[in-house]
């Protein structure tokens, strides 16, 4: 959780790797003598989101109560904050500085708590074993290389909910004035967004 660790340091998914291979390439124009300010974003969310997004779509979409849940923790930042968050790194960020983008750190029954709340849909009340949880992922990975769909419980999804992911983000807003928007307000407008746009169901 400190403000040097990157968001996602650590991880084995091809993502994550991008992300860190960025970084050293950018590291590498610093020491060439560019001026260069770091920005690591936690886990983002908002329209148009193809990751974070896919557990909301599929927490508000699925035709049946959602019963279980994995034990999970992550940071959590609105889009717009991180764009803000951005431009504000540009303008204010010291060179050779990082700032992590982020906002608040929940655990995964308290996200789908809120999402319940703004969805009008019954947060799920069972934790899932982390054993249980990987098994049923390798099943419906396994699965999915047989439909062709992707797989409704993602192997790389499971792995990563076992880690951390939690990011200490006051340095941002102490030296950029990072926008720190309500996590619920901005996970409403979310799936309000999939809704108006067909990705969920009213």
């Amino acid at each position: 959780t400190q403000e040097d660790t990157p968001p996602g340091g650590g991880l084995g998914d091809s993502y994550s790797r991008s992300k860190a291979q960025a970084e050293e390439a950018a590291r590498e124009s610093l020491a060439q003598g560019l001026d260069v300010v770091l920005v690591n974003p936690s886990i983002v969310f908002g329209p148009w989101d193809r990751t974070f997004g896919r557990l909301l779509r599929a927490y508000v979409r699925s035709p049946l109560p959602v019963l279980a849940y994995p034990e999970s923790t992550m940071g959590l930042v609105y889009v717009d904050d991180v764009a803000r968050g951005h431009l504000l790194a540009m303008e204010r960020g010291r060179v050779g500085e990082k700032y992590i983008l982020g906002n608040r750190n929940l655990a995964l029954k308290e996200i789908l708590e809120i999402l319940g709340h703004v969805s009008g849909r019954p947060a799920p009340r069972t934790r899932i074993p982390r054993g249980a949880a990987l098994g049923l992922a390798a099943v419906s990975t396994g699965l999915s290389f047989i439909t062709r769909r992707p797989p409704r419980v993602p192997w790389e999804g499971v792995r990563m909910a076992g880690t951390k992911m939690f990011f200490d983000s006051s340095k941002a807003v102490r030296e950029l004035t990072l926008p720190q928007s309500s996590v619920e307000e901005a996970l409403a407008k979310a799936v309000a967004w999939f809704r108006d746009h067909g990705y969920v169901r009213n």
